[in-house]
């Protein structure tokens, strides 16, 4: 079996500590380090040790979204697992339209994980086959939702985002440094934007693409 150098990047301690006791005596894997969260894991990843990492979806400073694009433009010979409790067929096809090469539920078998892990390793993907399914059946609203969240400014994310987090006008005007009219204005074309009626709507949508947990 091919030679793996691994990170694992996970927030939650009892997680992390459980998967390194599960790989740590596999004779092809060498465990080089952990991650709480995204920024942690690309500067391990910068010192060229890393050839495949095991990262959750939610960590706090930057997520596994964000850390998975960096990591395709960046370094793309490293392998990327995704090992998450979401199962929202928004967020796996994301992850699928950057190039992660895997995903997995946190509650899948080790003989799965291993399997997962080293057919990565040797060139192919592997996803978990309900999650693949779930994902072709809802390939046209993804389509949809996808073209949506595309169209958002990077302000507007970032807006959508906060409310999501239960802040008011004031707050998030305070916060991001614009004006009250201005947050108002964002928040039209946020609705007008995702087809969303009130605050709810942004907030579900929110969640659903996995901006938020």
């Amino acid at each position: 079996m091919k030679k793996i150098n691994l990170l694992i990047a996970d927030d939650h301690t009892m997680f992390l500590q459980g998967i390194m006791s599960l790989l740590e005596k596999e004779p092809n894997i060498t465990i080089v380090g952990k991650a709480v969260n995204g920024n942690e894991a690309l500067e391990i990843i910068q010192e060229g040790i890393v050839d495949f990492i095991i990262l959750d979806v939610s960590m706090p400073e930057m997520d596994g979204i964000e850390l998975s694009k960096i990591l395709k433009k960046q370094h793309p010979n490293v392998k990327i697992l995704i090992v998450s409790t979401h199962s929202n067929v928004m967020i796996i096809s994301r992850l699928i339209r950057i190039g992660v090469n895997g995903y997995l539920l946190k509650n899948a078998e080790k003989e799965e994980l291993l399997q997962a892990i080293n057919r990565i390793a040797s060139g192919e993907n592997y996803f978990a086959e309900e999650l693949e399914e779930k994902h072709l059946s809802n390939s046209s609203k993804i389509e949809k939702q996808v073209s949506n969240l595309t169209e958002l400014s990077s302000r507007e994310k970032e807006i959508l985002v906060l409310i999501a987090h239960e802040y008011n006008t004031a707050e998030i005007a305070e916060k991001t440094f614009i004006s009250l009219n201005t947050v108002n204005t964002h928040r039209r074309n946020l609705l007008s934007k995702l087809n969303a009626k009130n605050t709810a709507g942004l907030v579900k949508y929110a969640v659903e693409n996995g901006l938020v947990d």
